[in-house]
C-alpha cells in the first residue's frame, strides 16, 4: 500500500461541479492500495498517518506535533495510478487492486481511521469518481509511505518466525557466553589453534 500524505492549509474534493469534501488544517492523504495488500498493510497506513510528527507545538517548535495531537482534519483520497508501473512511456496499473475489492477495503480504511481518532475529522473523496482535488501545501511537506513488505506464503512466514526465535535464543544467551562456547570448541579441535576468545577459554579451566 502507498499513501503520499500532504500538509494542508486547506484541502477539497470537487466532482463535476459540486463540491463532495473539504477540510481546513491537517493532512490530505492519497491512498493506492495494491492487489497484494492485507489488513496488516492498512494498520500500518493508519497508524503512520495519524501518529506522523509534521506539525508543530505550542510553541513553534516543528516537528513534534501529530494530526492527533493538533485535533487537525484528514482528508482521504483513493489513488489506484499511485500502484503504477511504466512500461515504457505509459503506465500499467494491473498492481493496483480492482475496483469491487479495493472499495470495501479502502471503505475499511476509513471506518479503522475513524475508530483510532474522531470520526468527524476524517474526510473522504468519493470512490471511482472522476474528482478534482484541489490541495494548498502547507510548506511544503509532502511524506512517502509504503507498507512493509512481507511473505503471504505460509511456509515463508513460518521459516520467518523461526529464525526470528534463535536469533532472541542467541541474543538471550550474551556474547561473552556464545565467544566461550565457540572458543572452547575450537579448543578441543585443534590444541594449537589460537582464538580471539582463547582468555576466556582459560579462565573456565581454572578452578
Amino acid at each position: 500500500m502507498k499513501a503520499i500524505i500532504q500538509r494542508v492549509t486547506k484541502a477539497s474534493v470537487t466532482v463535476g461541479e459540486e463540491q463532495v469534501s473539504s477540510i481546513g488544517r491537517g493532512l490530505c492523504v492519497l491512498l493506492g492500495i495494491s492487489v497484494e495488500d492485507t489488513q496488516k498493510d492498512a494498520d500500518y497506513i493508519v497508524r503512520k498517518i495519524l501518529n506522523l510528527r509534521l506539525f508543530e507545538d505550542e510553541n513553534g517548535r516543528a516537528w513534534t506535533k501529530s494530526v492527533m495531537d493538533r485535533d487537525f482534519e484528514v482528508l482521504c483520497v483513493s489513488q489506484f495510478t499511485l500502484q503504477c508501473i511504466l512500461k515504457g512511456n505509459k503506465p500499467d496499473f494491473h498492481s493496483a487492486m480492482p475496483a469491487e475489492l479495493a472499495q470495501p477495503f479502502y471503505e475499511s480504511i476509513l471506518e479503522n481511521m475513524r475508530s483510532a481518532y474522531k470520526p468527524e475529522l476524517i474526510k473522504d473523496g468519493k470512490f471511482g469518481a472522476y474528482m478534482q482535488v484541489h490541495i494548498q501545501n502547507d510548506g511544503p511537506v509532502t511524506v512517502e509511505l509504503t507498507s512493509p513488505a512481507g511473505p503471504t506464503d505460509p511456509k515463508q512466514l513460518s521459516k520467518q518466525e523461526k529464525q526470528q526465535q534463535r536469533k532472541e535464543k542467541t541474543r538471550s544467551k550474551g556474547p561473552s557466553e556464545s565467544g566461550r562456547e565457540k572458543g572452547a570448541l575450537r579448543s578441543r579441535q585443534d590444541p594449537n589453534a589460537s582464538s580471539g576468545a582463547e582468555g576466556d577459554v582459560s579462565s573456565e579451566r581454572e578452578p
